[in-house]
């Protein structure tokens, strides 16, 4: 695993031991990042179960102006810490250890501001990715015009709309599917 391009192309990224986190390959995140950038300007980013820190750290490779890492698991937070210092962004980005639902209502109560990319990447035996996409909206923290990419198996699909959030690009590749949604802003 590496970053693939940007300030920290290039630069590899240290893997979670054991079996517990399964890493978005090379070539996903490449694909990923071709539909949804491939450069930001400042952006805020979301990395809602981190595992190593591979995405929320390519967006800031490619331009992203900050970034929150938030994993449950100890040894995910470590690894996410030690890329972020490998990668020199770690002074772009906040890690917090914590479940995803209560890391959202801490977020809510810390005032954090709306995100413009939201990184959502369980395990695949969890499945419940709209609905804390609908509590990130619920509490304020996706932007009118927010972007958020799911990654989930390719035997489930969450749908062409995840409240507001329409499905804008779905792709596959092996076992691993990628859903990418755009809030529509109404006026």
């Amino acid at each position: 695993m590496r970053v693939i391009s940007g300030d920290a192309r290039g630069r590899p990224l240290k893997a979670v031991p054991g079996q517990s986190t399964r890493p978005t390959t090379d070539k996903v995140k490449e694909a990923l990042f071709s539909m949804i950038g491939p450069y930001f300007g400042g952006e805020r980013v979301l990395d809602l179960f981190a595992g190593t820190g591979g995405l929320g750290i390519e967006a800031l490779s490619r331009g992203a102006g900050e970034a929150v890492f938030i994993d449950a698991h100890p040894r995910s937070i470590e690894v996410v810490r030690a890329n972020l210092a490998a990668t020199r962004l770690a002074d772009k980005a906040r890690v917090y250890r914590n479940d995803a639902k209560k890391a959202i209502r801490l977020l809510e109560q810390k005032g954090e501001a709306a995100f413009d990319l939201i990184f959502l990447d369980p395990p695949y035996a969890q499945k419940d990715c709209d609905a804390l996409l609908l509590e990130l909206l619920e509490r304020g923290l996706a932007a009118p015009d927010a972007v958020a990419v799911i990654e989930h198996e390719t035997g489930f699909d969450y749908g062409d709309r995840i409240g507001p959030f329409e499905r804008r690009r779905h792709a596959q590749y092996g076992e691993t599917a990628i859903s990418i949604y755009r809030q529509e802003v109404t006026e």
